[in-house]
């Protein structure tokens, strides 16, 4: 395990990335020995920082929910993230000064109307745990380099739970329906980028259905002594490949029954 040292450092890293736009090199290649315990040190660290700037906690993201995403990076369970207030945007114009390297990917959001903690948590728990689900657009970024830029090898795992599961923002819109009143692994949408469909997907792609993950998360956040608070939005995770932003992009996100929101990056 690291030092907290040296946690500490790597966070400040992150912290200044984030303000100075300017990528960090991968710290897998810089410590060969980073374990995940260790990515999840950091993030926290990351996001104490954060909330010692004055920001508030919202909620989580959790990523890496499909098996060809889990198979690439060599893990076989998703990863996680921290959603802060200033993550938040509503449908319109996005500063894009606000990221580095952004892509768009197209979840399903769970808003939490009773506290969700324990060991052995179901789908039917989450589903009862639930106030509504809502169409979101997770935007990711990458604070530590995707590609190293002398090898040009992807980052690792370590790396992603690192910077925050790569969390940078979330948009929500569309209709607000409780989760029994959707087939949920049969939610889907069409995103488009400047009037050309990108992506379409189904939420059974996110692990056969999204609340698997929330119920996973739930059950890994138990040995932190932590759990999922009631308000708290939790992105399921992504049922398309994550699709580059630049200035000037306007995104259609097309839920069908769900609702249909539009975004720009100004």
């Amino acid at each position: 395990m690291f030092s907290q040292d040296l946690i500490n450092q790597l966070a400040a890293e992150l912290h200044e990335s984030e303000k100075s736009r300017v990528q960090v090199e991968h710290f897998s290649k810089r410590f060969p020995g980073m374990t995940v315990e260790d990515g999840y040190a950091i993030s926290r660290a990351w996001v104490a920082r954060k909330i010692a700037e004055g920001r508030k906690p919202m909620g989580h993201k959790i990523g890496l929910t499909s098996r060809a995403m889990q198979i690439s990076s060599q893990i076989d369970e998703p990863d996680y993230g921290t959603l802060l207030d200033d993550m938040f945007f509503e449908p319109g114009d996005i500063p894009i000064s606000r990221f580095i390297a952004p892509r768009v990917e197209v979840e399903l959001a769970f808003v939490l109307k009773h506290k969700l903690e324990g060991d052995h948590i179901s789908v039917d728990d989450v589903l009862e745990a639930t106030d509504y689900v809502t169409p979101a657009i997770e935007i990711i970024d990458a604070r530590i380099e995707q590609f190293c830029r002398h090898t040009k090898a992807a980052r690792k795992v370590q790396d992603t739970i690192s910077d925050n599961a790569a969390n940078a923002g979330i948009v929500l819109g569309g209709r607000k329906v409780h989760p029994r009143e959707l087939d949920l692994p049969w939610c889907g949408a069409i995103l488009r980028q400047n009037g050309a469909v990108e992506e379409t997907g189904l939420a059974a792609g996110v692990q056969g259905h999204p609340a698997i993950g929330v119920a996973w998360l739930a059950m890994k956040l138990a040995p932190w002594g932590e759990c999922l608070e009631a308000g708290e939005v939790v992105l399921a995770g992504s049922f398309t490949r994550p699709v580059g932003a630049k200035k000037g992009d306007v995104f259609d996100a097309d839920y069908g029954s769900l609702g249909r929101f539009e975004f720009r990056f100004a």
